[in-house]
């Protein structure tokens, strides 16, 4: 079942889709879909208790009693921002590495263009929370813990797919990843992002670079 199922959706001053106004979501899921939303709209500074119960049509006090420091908000939305990415990327639905490389190719290359063309504001979310994590030690050890959940299984992937060391293409695979993402959606790139075709080249390029050298 999508994120958005039990959702009403409104439109945001900036465009963005908004989840808030549930009708049958845990007030929790709420909450975190509402800082997600603010965070798009107005950033970090714009992330207080007060402005969620407001996005998210709740009584004044409910983010308070949901999560009474800043800290715990914040996990909150990290854990959500997790939740939702896992749903756009679906990295364990990736294909079979017994398939070959092209199908590797064309299940990276598809999640990566969904998430770019139909999910950019959680991006801008994780962007966001990315740099408030290295300015707080606490959760950052949160944020680099939730990352794990996709990092892993591309480990296991690559391993399968006969990478010679999984965890130094992850990183490889990772961080071109990163980048295009970073690129196409708050960098020079924004007005230009590669379509589908483009992104299976990219990834092509990368992966018969890892594998097509490892030993079979």
């Amino acid at each position: 079942m999508s994120a958005r199922t039990s959702t009403t959706s409104t439109t945001s001053t900036t465009g963005a889709t908004s989840t808030v106004g549930t009708t049958g979501a845990p007030r929790s899921e709420v909450i975190a879909d509402a800082a997600l939303d603010l965070l798009t709209e107005r950033g970090m500074r714009g992330l207080t208790h007060r402005a969620v119960d407001e996005a998210a049509g709740l009584p004044q006090g409910s983010t308070s009693n949901h999560a009474r420091t800043r800290l715990a908000l914040l996990e909150a939305t990290v854990r959500r921002l997790a939740v939702r990415e896992s749903r756009v990327l679906a990295v364990d639905e990736l294909p079979d590495p017994a398939g070959g490389i092209d199908s590797l190719v064309d299940g990276m290359a598809l999640a990566l263009h969904r998430y770019l063309t139909n999910h950019p504001q959680l991006l801008i979310c994780r962007y966001e929370l990315a740099l408030e994590a290295t300015r707080r030690p606490e959760l950052r050890a949160f944020f680099d813990a939730t990352g794990a959940q996709f990092h892993e299984p591309l480990t296991a992937l690559l391993r399968a797919a006969g990478s010679r060391d999984p965890e130094r293409h992850t990183l490889s695979l990772v961080a071109w990843s990163e980048g295009i993402m970073f690129s196409c959606v708050a960098g020079a790139f924004h007005a230009s992002a590669p379509d589908l075709a483009g992104l299976r080249e990219g990834f092509g390029e990368l992966l018969r670079g890892m594998l097509d050298s490892s030993p079979s």
